[in-house]
């Protein structure tokens, strides 16, 4: 299906469909998709690479043969497919598996009801994937700092972090309940923190000791907490602009649809 659509000028929707789900933290569940469709998807070689989850309308029915063109063209804007950026936290193209991690904030929203209620054989369109981060071996050391929504991004690059290299975790979370094991090959310390505790990420960054040597940084979650970090590392630590992966997930009291028009100009 996937390259016939490719083939009509738009770019691909692929077909997939839960082949099973699990509960990593009591927020964080995993929807692993299988299909047909996946043994032709890319590889992005890229450890923040991601997809978009398209959740149609419901009455509406979708234009044949289904790509972004026929979504643009045979749907008036209200009825098109709502969209959500999920992390792959895995892909196996050998099993044809696809792993997602989707935190829950409770009966609003999209993605969390959905992954909570996800069943085997749901059919799950995807759109992408994207991806432009991956830890280098021509650096001194490395910076994860992130917060619930960055955790599968940052879980996937340490699995990717040079032997040895030595690496700087700080990770923000509800509780002690969200914490999940993170395997890396690199010399690491990791830091949970735990925002019914009261510990602050963003000061947590401010007071964290840094190796000495060139980094390169990986540092994603809530927006305002990312403008003053690009800030602070940028301008009061010196850290290469140029080796800085860093972008506001989401903004605290904006739905999804509200912070993509919006992202742009304010993360500038």
């Amino acid at each position: 299906m996937a390259d016939r659509e490719r083939d009509r000028g738009g770019k691909p929707v692929w077909r997939t469909e839960v082949v099973r789900t699990e509960r990593v933290t009591p927020c964080l569940t995993r929807v692993v998709l299988g299909g047909p469709d996946l043994a032709s998807f890319p590889a992005t070689g890229c450890t923040d690479s991601y997809v978009k989850v398209l959740f149609p309308v419901p009455g509406v029915d979708l234009p044949e043969p289904l790509d972004t063109a026929a979504l643009k063209d045979g749907l008036a804007p209200a009825h098109r497919p709502r969209k959500r950026t999920y992390t792959v936290r895995q892909h196996d193209p050998d099993a044809g598996e696809l792993a997602l991690d989707v935190l829950y904030h409770g009966e609003v929203g999209l993605g969390g009801p959905w992954a909570r209620s996800a069943r085997p054989g749901d059919e799950v369109l995807l759109l992408g994937p994207g991806g432009k981060y991956a830890p280098g071996a021509d650096v001194d050391w490395h910076l994860f700092v992130g917060d619930d929504a960055a955790v599968p991004a940052v879980a996937a690059s340490l699995e990717a972090v040079p032997e040895g290299m030595p690496v700087r975790v700080l990770l923000s979370v509800a509780d002690a309940a969200e914490e999940q094991p993170l395997p890396t090959k690199g010399d690491a310390e990791i830091r949970w923190l735990h925002r019914d505790a009261g510990e602050d990420l963003v000061e947590a960054v401010r007071a964290l000791e840094f190796p000495e040597g060139r980094a390169q940084a990986f540092v994603h979650g809530e927006a305002g907490a990312m403008k003053e970090l690009r800030r602070h590392l940028l301008s009061e630590r010196g850290l290469d602009k140029r080796l800085l992966s860093l972008s506001g997930y989401w903004r605290r009291g904006r739905d999804d649809e509200s912070w993509r028009a919006e992202k742009k100009q304010f993360m500038a």
